[in-house]
């Protein structure tokens, strides 16, 4: 009889605003080197509760424990989503905004001393034949490398700023429900050079939800620039929350024998 085989976590990797899953390739590459099943979907940005309901639909597809990854918007998304999955074993934020039952992305920028990012948008009306929200947001271009990309190559941040996907307006004001990292491990890089998401609020964050930090000196686009740091807090997430996933139960039927 062999012993059975622990199933390593399929990492979920989920953008922010104003980017698209292209944003992790990097840090895809690195984990399907050491061997990691990885997903990127396209993060809708239509709203919360509909961008969470999207993910946590194919998080519970999956038939074997997940660790969750958010950048930016993507935090909030996670967040909201992993609370009604079984099979979430830890959370990553990377610069990205963890919130509290009941708070929006608004809430914590509005706390903070505003970042450049609040001077670089604008917004634009879809035309009213297209259903869904009525404005949209972009970074302005000739903004994009000082507020988002700072460390990344101007051919690189250039082609990120003409490639934006826009978030809708009332996603920003999208209420929050009850927060997985209340039950779930978490970890936190922090982006100590970020334009968007001021780093002192990803400090109050990633303290409040009592996360493992990382300090990244790096601009928001810090899942591009260091993807070699970002991958080694999500190996360090899928390990611990491998174990403890074999602590309480929540790996049983995720085993396959040798």
């Amino acid at each position: 009889m062999h012993r059975p085989t622990p199933v390593p976590p399929t990492i979920v990797l989920v953008h922010g605003a104003f980017t698209d899953a292209s944003s992790w390739a990097g840090v895809i590459g690195l984990l399907h080197a050491a061997g990691l099943t990885v997903r990127a979907p396209a993060n809708p940005l239509r709203g919360l509760a509909q961008d969470a309901a999207y993910i946590r639909s194919l998080v519970r597809d999956i038939d074997v424990p997940v660790v969750l990854v958010g950048h930016d918007y993507g935090g909030a998304v996670i967040t909201h989503a992993a609370t009604d999955t079984d099979n979430v074993v830890a959370l990553c934020y990377v610069a990205a905004f963890g919130l509290d039952v009941g708070e929006c992305v608004l809430d914590i920028t509005n706390r903070f001393t505003p970042a450049p990012v609040a001077e670089a948008t604008f917004t634009v009306a879809l035309p009213t034949r297209i259903p869904g929200p009525d404005h949209e947001l972009y970074i302005r271009r000739e903004r994009f490398h000082h507020v988002y990309a700072a460390d990344l190559p101007p051919a690189v941040e250039k082609v990120l700023s003409v490639t934006q996907r826009p978030i809708a307006r009332s996603a920003l004001t999208s209420r929050s429900g009850p927060p997985a990292w209340a039950s779930r491990p978490s970890w936190y890089a922090i982006a100590t050079a970020d334009r968007i998401l001021n780093p002192t609020a990803q400090r109050f964050m990633a303290q409040r939800m009592a996360a493992t930090e990382y300090v990244l000196d790096g601009s928001h686009a810090v899942v591009l620039s260091q993807p070699d740091a970002v991958v080694a807090m999500i190996r360090e997430a899928a390990e611990q929350g491998d174990d403890r996933g074999d602590d309480n139960g929540l790996r049983q039927g995720f085993r396959a024998s040798e």
